[in-house]
């Protein structure tokens, strides 16, 4: 075989190996691996010492080790022994415990027993002495007794006796029963002897003895008894406020009923007993209530009146080409509006009080839900606020209420607000008082308009409260929005004569006339912010409804304010017309007369003379007065407010379109910031110019422009000044332009 060599982890053919080189490095590496063999070796060697050490040291305690175990087993044999009698201990006194155990279940079982046979014999003996409270006592006790008991065959054997052969359990039954009847008919006799004290004795001992619903049965009987026996008003029928009396006096007899005889019913038969009581009250009011309110529609005549309503025209309130032809052709009314309102007067005092009673029996039922205890389970015994609500909502008093609202109240509203709003229009006159003038209408509509939203609010219905405002809202932006409206539009359709005189005198009756109705609109703004305003902080909210109500019945009422966005609405389109027809189109001839040869190319004579006349200042103010004479006295201050700023705005479109038809020197330029200045100066003096500030700011921004100096680049000045501009790029290069 070929030798060969192992170097490196390779093997060499040692034939392969040729030259001198490869030999000699052959040899090389197989003396470096003979060198690492060695030193391996060596290290292992060395390391024996240790080794024999630790096994001579184990060596030595193994006799130790074995002598330990023999005591181990030697302990675990005793354990073992041990353990063995001590599960036998065990053993027996478990049994012992059972034993025990079941002596003294026996004796308990025993014990009851005897109580069971005591109680039926003191039970027996009080009822033949007829002392029920004894008697009442002691059936309770024997109750207590678990039922298992009671039946059970040891009991069965030992309690029944030579007096009674019954069992205990029948013994017992017939015994309640026995009571049940006594109690009942003695409850009745003292009911029918108005005796107070019998009452009260013989109604706490039905839930002694586990007859608790047939006590307040018995106990209801009574109270609506008491409600049926109240005395009737005797107020006549004709009287508008009789059936108003009529159930404040139902109302109040239950109401008084409930807070006198809460506490007892709670007291004997526990918090939240007394809902019971209260929805047998319920149904004793339902039946009254369904007489009341079928005898006021009879004798109101309901129907009639809501027949009567709908076949009223009202011709004041018709808008478009047909309104004069209209008015010239239909009956105004077929109903008096008086009688009407007292209807509705009498109709929302009935509603009012039925609110308030639900108020009433709500905070009550809700004040015993509060206080009754939790169950076991955590859970409360007593109905919740909600299903409160929804027993009160469930009554026939509450339906025939809701009915009665969607049925009459509702749409005799609709009808009495028109009706007023109508005869608002037609003598609709000119406050000779009032400064500035405005006519009698919105005064007399929102004077109404007050009472009407009181009496709504009154109602304390919630479910009705939304309708009737939308109902409000809708009628005043179609019956007073609109027909001023109409007005308005008629105003300038009017033909006046043929002469110069007469059409002056026609031009200024109708400005008069449109000024008035514009404040009208303004008035009626402030007149209803200031009314909801009024009617949210007053307490008619939170007398009318629930805690749980009284925000949405805020926020219900302050959605009239919506009606004033149409107010408004058609003002700045009223301001726009009167703007349009008498301002706009004088203000180009304006601004004209102002520069009526105004030159700002000015050299330092012509700028001082300039200072000294002081052209355009002057001219602007004998023109202003003359452009806006008799507007400020005639208009209410908002709507002059609005008028003055329209005014000033198309004022500076024209005065700005004049600058840039003109050229300016230096002290042309300066000039101009003053002309520019001192009459933005004379127009804040004249009235509160605050928002008219923004109207000048293209031409202060040009003023600005023209006064830079000249070695200043304007189109730098433009982009790094920081000023919020309202000129554009090009605007100010146009301007610039103008400077010579």
């Amino acid at each position: 075989m070929e030798a060969e060599l192992a170097t490196g982890g390779s093997r060499l053919v040692a034939r392969e190996l040729r030259t001198l080189p490869e030999l000699l490095s052959a040899l090389s590496r197989i003396q470096s691996e003979e060198s690492a063999l060695s030193s391996g070796l060596s290290a292992l060697l060395e390391a024996q010492e240790p080794l024999k050490m630790s096994l001579a040291r184990l060596s030595s305690l193994k006799p130790q080790i074995h002598g330990l175990r023999v005591e181990a087993v030697n302990v675990s044999e005793k354990v073992g022994v041990t353990a063995k009698t001590a599960e036998r201990v065990r053993g027996k006194v478990q049994a012992l415990d059972e034993e025990m155990r079941r002596i003294r279940e026996a004796l308990e079982r025993v014990g009851l027993v005897l109580d069971l046979k005591s109680s039926l014999e003191y039970l027996r003996s009080a009822m033949e002495s007829r002392d029920w409270e004894s008697a009442s006592r002691h059936c309770s006790r024997a109750m207590s007794i678990p039922e298992d008991i009671i039946c059970g065959r040891f009991t069965d054997a030992t309690v029944p006796s030579a007096e009674s052969h019954l069992p205990p359990i029948e013994t017992l039954s017939e015994a309640r029963n026995y009571l049940l009847h006594t109690f009942r008919d003695n409850f009745e006799r003292a009911v029918a002897a108005r005796d107070s004290a019998g009452i009260t004795r013989f109604f706490k001992l039905f839930p002694t003895i586990g007859w608790e619903k047939e006590g307040l049965a018995a106990y209801s009987d009574f109270v609506v008894d008491l409600v049926r026996s109240r005395p009737i008003s005797s107020g006549k029928t004709s009287s508008p406020m009789h059936y108003v009396s009529s159930l404040t006096s139902l109302f109040e007899s239950i109401a008084i009923i409930v807070s006198q005889h809460q506490p007892v019913v709670e007291k004997y038969y526990g918090d939240s007993k007394m809902r019971l009581v209260i929805e047998r009250l319920l149904g004793e009011s339902d039946r009254a209530v369904v007489g009341l309110v079928e005898n006021w529609e009879e004798d109101r005549q309901a129907r009639r009146k809501l027949q009567d309503t709908m076949n009223t025209h009202f011709p004041s309130l018709v808008t478009g080409a047909q309104r004069r032809q209209v008015a010239a052709t239909i009956e105004v009314e077929s109903a008096d509006p008086r009688e009407i309102d007292q209807f509705l007067s009498e109709l929302s005092g009935m509603v009012g009080r039925w609110s308030l009673f639900h108020h009433f029996l709500y905070e009550r039922l809700k004040d015993t839900e509060a206080q009754s205890p939790s169950d076991k389970n955590g859970s409360r015994s007593s109905v919740t606020s909600s299903d409160i609500l929804t027993i009160l909502q469930a009554t026939k008093s509450a339906s025939i209420f809701d009915k009665t609202v969607s049925t009459y109240y509702l749409p005799l509203e609709s009808w009495y607000l028109r009706a007023i709003i109508d005869k608002s229009h037609r003598l609709s006159a000119i406050d000779s008082s009032a400064t500035p003038p405005q006519n009698t209408t919105p005064d007399d509509v929102f004077y109404v308009l007050k009472a009407v939203l009181t009496r709504m609010i009154s109602l304390g219905t919630l479910s009705h409260l939304k309708d009737l405002l939308l109902m409000v809202k809708a009628t005043l932006e179609r019956d007073y929005s609109a027909i001023i409206k109409t007005k308005m539009d008629e105003v300038y359709t009017s033909k006046p004569g043929s002469t110069s005189a007469k059409t002056e005198k026609a031009e200024k009756e109708n400005r008069i006339a449109f000024m008035i109705l514009l404040n009208d609109l303004s008035i009626s703004t402030s007149h209803t912010e200031t009314l909801v305003r009024n009617l949210i902080s007053s307490t008619l909210i939170t007398q009318s409804y629930l805690d749980i109500e009284v925000e949405t019945a805020q926020k219900t009422v302050s959605s009239l304010l919506g009606i004033t966005g149409t107010f408004k609405s058609v003002l700045h389109a009223g301001i726009e017309q009167l703007f349009n027809q008498l301002i706009r189109p004088k203000l180009r001839q304006f601004v004209a007369d102002i520069y009526k040869d105004v030159s700002y190319n000015l050299d330092q004579d012509a700028h001082t003379a300039a200072e000294y006349n002081d052209v355009v200042r002057k001219r602007f103010a004998r023109l202003w007065g003359a452009l806006l004479d008799g507007f400020q006295d005639t208009l209410t201050g908002a709507n002059y407010h609005q008028f003055f700023l329209l005014t000033v705005e198309v004022l500076t479109r024209h005065w700005e379109k004049q600058i840039l038809t003109m050229r300016f020197s230096e002290l042309g330029a300066l000039r101009f910031d003053r002309d520019l200045r001192s009459v933005s100066g004379y127009l804040s003096t004249l009235a509160e110019f605050g928002d008219g500030r923004e109207k000048f700011q293209r031409l202060q921004q040009i003023s600005t422009i023209l006064n830079l100096d000249e070695e200043e680049d304007a189109d730098e000045f433009y982009s790094g000044s920081g000023i919020v501009w309202r000129l554009s790029a090009n605007d100010v290069k146009t301007i610039v332009g103008l400077r010579t």
